[in-house]
């Protein structure tokens, strides 16, 4: 049986639509934070859609491309208002699919931190500045979330599962791939090295360390 390649174009397609259910699912997040606080209608619309587009949008303003993108292409906002609208109206009951959230939570994170790589690189950016600009586009939505709704914010204690190290290590790869293959494979790879970290630290195989205060360790 003949095997039919996938041109780039497709590929771009395909990963255009995995990054808006990746909008979808950022926004239905920072949504459900904002029901569980007591938001009304105005509050969760906000903090859904700061969640789904605020780390493009940090992303945008540091590698100058302006104005963001969500802006350029209303599709995204389109996603992250439906977003937080079905945050809004079914509230809890989205919780239940948890699963299916946190996958497209983490295609979201893993094409933000890519793309946002892609773009320092584009600019000139050094490779710290490509880690930290690939990193910032995916979990910056969810610490602005945080620090709005008065948390703080989940990506600085939530060791057992990788999120802005996932989110770093997929930007580096971006970065050492980006001269050898064409552009979306280097996006492509970098994401997968996100997906692939969340998958093993999900179960228990990778983790940070923590530093413990003499008086917490087990006597």
């Amino acid at each position: 049986m003949e095997l039919v390649e996938l041109s780039p174009v497709t590929w771009q397609a395909g990963l255009h639509w995995v990054d808006l259910l990746g909008i979808l699912a950022f926004a239905m997040s920072g949504a459900l934070l904002a029901v569980r606080k007591k938001f009304d209608l105005f509050g969760v619309v906000v903090l859904g859609c700061v969640t789904a587009v605020g780390g493009g949008a940090i992303r945008d303003a540091m590698t100058g491309q302006t104005p963001p993108l969500f802006l350029r292409d209303e599709t995204y906002l389109w996603a992250a208002l439906a977003g937080s609208l079905l945050g809004f109206g079914f509230g809890e009951r989205l919780a239940r699919f948890e699963r299916t959230m946190r996958f497209f939570d983490t295609a979201g994170l893993a094409l933000f931190a890519a793309s946002g790589a892609l773009g320092a690189i584009k600019i000139g950016l050094g490779p710290l500045g490509v880690i930290f600009a690939g990193t910032i586009s995916g979990v910056g939505g969810g610490i602005v979330r945080d620090l709005i709704a008065n948390e703080v914010p989940e990506v600085m204690y939530r060791r057992e599962q990788l999120y802005a190290t996932a989110a770093a290590a997929g930007a580096w790869v971006t970065l050492l791939l980006y001269s050898r293959v064409p552009l979306w494979q280097a996006q492509l790879g970098g994401a997968l090295v996100v997906v692939l970290l969340r998958w093993m630290s999900r179960r228990g195989w990778v983790r940070l360390p923590v530093r413990r205060l003499p008086s917490e360790r087990p006597k």
